[in-house]
């Protein structure tokens, strides 16, 4: 523990620090996926049929936006936010179907502080349950940590429990919960803050690697080790 002149503890020093470039637009590929900047006049459409799989709308629940009774409606929507610079969305393809099947945004981006979320994650139900969805937030830290982030934040309606169970299962470490937070869909929000900073990050970027790997798929495509099983012993405990 550091202490000040004044014998108060106090953070580690950063005489060094450099502030990394702001995260921007980008397209990132993997063995399973390709992550690109959304494209409204290219994506939309695929994206509104593979969402349309989820005929009970439950996937958009706890998100700001959505369901969306037609595809103007979505295409509109996309128009919007894909020239927004901050959230900077994303669309996800399935390299083996060479289809868009869900977004992501790279959000609250704070290049001076090196801190930037990870939100307004919709993964498709043709995405769900697939390495496509593990790839692409594997591909999207690790470009962050590769630029020089330290901090790369999930944050989600402390209701969100499939999306509290992912943050975990991606590496994430809970922190807590910022009471009402957000007023979204008419109704308050308690927001569950997780997180992964960058001294995290070599132990995490080798559990992906690990789980990745094709020798830990068996000829049915069934996973032989879960990605749990090797993020879980990596979490911080806090309070």
């Amino acid at each position: 523990m550091r202490l000040n002149p004044h014998g108060q503890p106090i953070g580690d020093a950063l005489p060094d620090w450099k502030a990394p470039p702001r995260v921007s637009h980008t397209t990132l590929s993997g063995r399973y996926c390709r992550v690109e900047p959304l494209d409204a006049a290219k994506h939309a459409a695929d994206l509104f049929a593979a969402n349309a799989l989820d005929t009970s709308g439950t996937g958009w629940t706890y998100l700001t936006v959505g369901p969306f009774s037609n595809a103007a409606d979505y295409r509109a929507w996309a128009d919007k936010v894909s020239v927004s610079d901050d959230p900077l969305f994303h669309a996800i393809f399935d390299l083996h179907t060479a289809k868009p099947v869900g977004v992501g945004a790279y959000m609250r981006i704070d290049a001076a502080n090196g801190v930037v979320e990870i939100g307004n994650l919709r993964f498709s139900p043709l995405m769900q349950r697939t390495p496509v969805s593990t790839e692409s937030m594997y591909l999207m830290m690790k470009h962050v940590f590769a630029l020089g982030y330290r901090r790369y934040e999930w944050k989600c309606d402390t209701f969100n429990a499939p999306s509290r169970r992912a943050a975990q299962r991606f590496g994430f470490s809970y922190e807590g919960v910022f009471r009402q937070a957000v007023i979204y869909k008419q109704r308050t929000r308690d927001t569950a803050w997780y997180s992964i900073i960058d001294s995290d990050w070599p132990a995490i970027d080798a559990a992906f690697s690990e789980w990745l790997a094709p020798d830990n798929f068996d000829a049915d495509g069934k996973q032989r080790v879960a990605l749990s099983a090797l993020t879980g012993p990596l979490l911080k405990a806090w309070g």
